[in-house]
């Protein structure tokens, strides 16, 4: 099994482990800025774009947070600002409205726990790919796992993981080229039902799982 963390909307590497392997997901660690955690990348008309999500932060006095407490800071109109900016970027998507409803559900309700936001996004995610949503969580936190493998790090945001995606049509790709290894929402917007055999062909060699 491999063991991920949980991120909003996850990106391709991320997804093409939970298509192909069985997955633990780490809810016991601490929160860590920089991550997949509270962002997800898109491209839109003018290229690579973030969606992120706004935090309350805990102040360095509190020590650190863990991943469960982290409270989504709703002060923002964060959701109507995500979906309008999906709405705008892939409305003309070949799948945009085959899935708008099913999303839609995720920026007109009030979520508080950015753990639990993030892992109702996979579990719609896996919804319109139809697979199972895995279900398996960690209780404790180990700093190095022992029996699975370890893929936690893919939920850095700075760390570049070596894959060569295949090139699939992107909506602003005539102005902007191919931009490899988006969130999972690209990729469901621009090849629909073909999603999960994209994600199924991704070689996962550099695991070693």
């Amino acid at each position: 099994m491999v063991v991920l963390h949980p991120g909003y909307f996850l990106n391709l590497t991320n997804f093409a482990v939970i298509a192909q392997k069985d997955i633990i997901w780490e809810v016991s660690g601490n929160y860590q800025k920089q991550s997949y955690r509270n962002r997800c990348h898109i491209a839109n008309d003018r290229g690579f774009h973030t969606l992120s999500i706004p935090i309350k932060h805990n102040g360095k006095l509190n020590g650190r947070n863990t991943y469960a407490e982290v409270a989504i800071d709703n002060k923002y109109a964060w959701q109507r600002q995500h979906w309008r900016t999906l709405q705008t970027a892939y409305r003309t998507s070949p799948f945009f409205e085959f899935y708008e409803d099913d999303l839609a559900v995720l920026y007109h309700n009030t979520y508080s726990s950015l753990l639990e936001f993030n892992l109702k996004t996979i579990e719609i995610a896996c919804e319109c790919l139809q697979i199972d949503m895995p279900k398996i969580q960690t209780s404790i936190y180990h700093k190095t796992v022992e029996q699975d493998v370890d893929g936690r790090y893919l939920i850095d945001a700075k760390k570049k993981t070596p894959l060569d995606f295949e090139p699939y049509v992107q909506v602003f790709d005539d102005r902007n080229g191919f931009i490899k290894n988006l969130s999972i929402l690209d990729l469901l917007f621009n090849e629909g039902t073909n999603a999960l055999d994209y994600l199924q062909n991704i070689p996962l060699d550099f695991m070693n799982a």
